[in-house]
């Protein structure tokens, strides 16, 4: 018979390794934010925020699931194979949080200092919640692949997320709009690739997002890794 202690102690490192509790407390501040707003105003004034969170937490919950699978069935990789590939579609939606900055400006009644500090809650989360995944998936593939490889991937997908990032503000592509239109956003990129000069935005909105993912991506591991030599020292 399983012992529920152990269970319970099991789920907490587990919670603990993931980030899952700062996480959850990022999300409980900003969604108190958002709704100490809408009761303010009795208005729904950013109420997209709503959706672009639940998208922010696609990838970061395909990470934990991906983990768990992989924990569970080490030898199996064909069944992280899906859920990855829902992880790297989704993951732009997590750092997309940040040019949601793009809507601010005054509303009244609501103070511009009270926009400012919701808005900067729900980019601290999204941000975090798409370094964290990237950690999660980072971790996998070093372990199946190997440290190059997996840098690689991480380098790999910081980028992409960053593209990714430009399609949805700027062009207004849905990560599922790579299984409705995928033609129509094939012809997108090729056109930017060919004519580099001519969508500078895009180069320039890419390396911009990418370069604030990947600072903090490596102030992230930077302290993980001073925490292990604390314990190896």
């Amino acid at each position: 018979m399983s012992n529920p202690f152990a269970s319970l102690c099991r789920l907490h490192r587990f919670c603990v390794n993931h980030l899952v509790y700062p996480l959850v407390l990022s999300a409980l501040l900003a969604g108190a934010l958002l709704l100490g707003r809408f009761y303010l105003t009795r208005r729904w004034d950013f109420r997209f925020l709503v959706w672009d969170s639940f998208l922010a937490w696609v990838p970061y919950l395909s990470a934990l699931t991906i983990a768990i699978l992989h924990q569970r069935y080490p030898r199996r990789v064909w069944l992280i194979v899906i859920p990855s590939f829902v992880w790297l579609l989704f993951l732009p939606n997590a750092p997309y949080l940040l040019t949601d900055w793009w809507h601010l400006h005054e509303r009244k009644p609501v103070p511009l200092w009270y926009d400012v500090g919701m808005l900067a809650s729900f980019a601290w989360m999204g941000l975090f919640l798409g370094v964290a995944s990237l950690r999660t998936m980072h971790s996998i593939v070093e372990k199946i692949l190997g440290r190059v490889i997996g840098w690689l991937f991480a380098l790999g997908a910081i980028g992409a997320s960053g593209f990714g990032i430009y399609l949805g503000r700027f062009l207004d592509w849905n990560s599922w709009d790579v299984f409705f239109e995928p033609h129509n956003i094939l012809a997108d990129i090729l056109i930017r690739l060919a004519h580099p000069i001519r969508h500078s935005q895009t180069y320039g909105v890419t390396m911009l997002f990418a370069g604030l993912m990947l600072v903090t991506y490596l102030m992230l591991k930077s302290a993980e890794q001073r925490k292990v030599e604390q314990i190896e020292s």
